[in-house]
Order: structure tokens, then C-alpha cells, then sequence
């Protein structure tokens, strides 16, 4: 398995950014005639994140999801960093070169480097 971190371009200041979760999304409700205290906390989905991006980046972040279940998914590591993971380094690579072909500069992958432990 394979896993990397997305950079994109950012709209206002085109420098290179990464979307991370800071918190998780709190769900609650309303009655209309009862007070409910209970609320559900949870992360958002790799998915979910980078599509509430829209319009803060210079790519169309639909076309970047698209092209990635193409060759993988994305996903939170850690409840905090977007990361797409692939099977096997061959499928990054040709991720990486359809982002490449689609965006040119504007966003790119950054590998993880795997160690090993001694």
C-alpha cells in the first residue's frame, strides 16, 4: 500500500496548501417541542473534505476525486491528514502523472517514505 499527502494551489494566494481536519463535525437536532441534547461528533471522509474545498483551491476538486478512484481513495490518516492511498506503487505513479496531465502544476502528490525499523 502506498500513501501520499495532495498539495494543491491555493485560490487567493496561490501558495501550496493541504486541506486537514481540524475538528470533527458536530451533528445535532432541533424539536420543536422538546430540548435534545445529544450530538454526534465525527470525522469527515476523505471524500467529504476535499469535496467542501470547492472554490478554495485553482482545481475543480470534483475532476481530482474523480481521477483518484480512478487509481485509489482517499482518506484521513489520523482523524487529521487527507492522504490518497493506492495498492502498489505503479498505480501512484500513474495517479501522479494523470494529476499531472489534468493540473499541471496546480496541485501534486507528496509520498510517503517508508523506513525501516531495525
Amino acid at each position: 500500500m502506498e500513501r501520499a499527502l495532495l498539495w494543491f494551489s491555493c485560490a487567493a494566494m496561490h501558495d501550496p496548501v493541504r486541506p486537514v481536519l481540524k475538528r470533527p463535525s458536530v451533528i445535532g437536532w432541533e424539536a420543536k417541542f422538546r430540548q435534545i441534547d445529544l450530538v454526534i461528533e465525527r470525522p469527515l471522509r476523505g471524500e467529504e473534505l476535499l469535496s467542501r474545498m470547492k472554490g478554495w483551491f485553482t482545481v475543480d476538486v470534483r475532476q481530482v476525486i474523480e481521477i483518484v478512484r480512478q487509481h485509489g481513495k482517499l482518506k484521513l490518516l489520523d482523524d487529521y491528514h487527507l492522504v490518497v492511498e493506492t495498492e502498489n506503487e505503479p498505480e501512484m505513479t500513474s495517479l501522479a502523472e494523470k494529476l499531472a496531465e489534468a493540473f499541471g502544476e496546480e496541485m501534486g502528490l507528496e509520498r510517503f517514505v517508508k523506513k525501516k525499523l531495525d
